[in-house]
């Protein structure tokens, strides 16, 4: 499933999470009060103009929880018609709290009151039967994930205008203006997911395409020739990826077009998930793989809204 930004003229569309924390008998989980409908929901709202999909779930959250969030997997969108018959689909996942401080919550003119509940009285809370399926998906699998991403780098301009400028290693290509632009969109997207420790093909342009997502996360970028075309040998992208997800501990992998399909592919045959089926990711795109229970629960698929 890809998926982008911003909303289509007739369609409305909003994001938001199934928040949840530990609990006494299992996960917490979020609802908030409406006063205007007088009704119990999950925290949602749309999108800003120009907005990525990612950032709107975060931000609504927020704003209508006082808690920033980090984004776990995907949950079922649900789909169906507001006021005047217009049709609305909303994007969830699942969240939990950011690490530092909070702003808390401040009732305001669209949320008066948040509650905490378990999962069994929330369900009897919600006020719209859509709210409890989604509920209902998050109580199913494992609340917390960890998330492995893998990212196509950024625009690098033309590998052939690159050696007609007299430049014979493709490998020190660097990102483009439009490149620049898009990590810094990029770095935004994928912090949507917390800290990760980052992985990169050697190449130039993979390096920097991540670069500034390891700066806001204050951590290097780990160059590895298993995710480098060129360089890699045979079985080198299989034993790196198993001691990536052995440790259990979310990671972003940078590479390129020709070898990202690989890396998905091991991926999954480390989980012991079917081979997923997909197009080549478009320049900064990127895929979300989240395993818990010790096996793949959720994959997502993003694309840069100008990408």
């Amino acid at each position: 499933m890809a998926l982008g930004g911003g909303a289509g003229e007739t369609e409305i569309r909003a994001a938001g999470a199934v928040l949840w924390r530990p609990g006494a008998d299992g996960p917490d989980v979020a609802l908030v009060h409406r006063q205007r409908y007088d009704d119990w929901s999950l925290p949602k709202g749309k999108p800003l103009p120009g907005e990525h999909v990612l950032l709107t779930a975060v931000r609504e959250v927020a704003e209508e929880t006082g808690v920033r969030v980090i984004l776990g997997r995907r949950l079922p969108s649900t789909h169906y018609q507001q006021h005047g018959n217009r049709p609305k689909t909303v994007d969830y996942w699942a969240a939990k709290a950011d690490e530092g401080p909070q702003p808390g919550f401040i009732p305001n003119d669209e949320v008066d009151e948040v509650g905490w509940l378990g999962l069994p009285a929330a369900r009897d809370r919600l006020t719209y039967p859509h709210d409890v399926g989604v509920l209902d998906e998050f109580a199913a699998g494992p609340p917390d994930t960890d998330p492995l991403i893998l990212v196509r780098h950024a625009s690098a301009g033309s590998k052939d205008e690159w050696r007609a400028a007299g430049h014979e290693d493709d490998l020190k290509r660097p990102l483009d203006p439009v490149g620049r632009q898009q990590r810094e969109e990029l770095a935004l997207l994928l912090r949507c997911y917390g800290n990760a420790h980052v992985l990169s093909s050697a190449a130039e342009r993979c390096v920097q395409t991540v670069q500034a997502y390891a700066d806001l996360t204050r951590q290097p970028v780990q160059t590895d020739p298993a995710f480098t075309v060129g360089m890699a040998g045979p079985g080198d992208a299989r034993r790196r990826v198993d001691e990536v997800l052995g440790s259990g501990l979310p990671a972003v992998i940078c590479g390129h077009r020709e070898n990202l399909s690989v890396i998905l592919e091991e991926a999954c045959a480390v989980l012991g998930a079917k081979a997923i089926e997909t197009q080549p990711l478009p320049l900064g795109g990127f895929w979300v793989l989240h395993v818990g229970w010790n096996t793949l629960v959720s994959r997502e698929e993003h694309h840069l809204i100008d990408g």
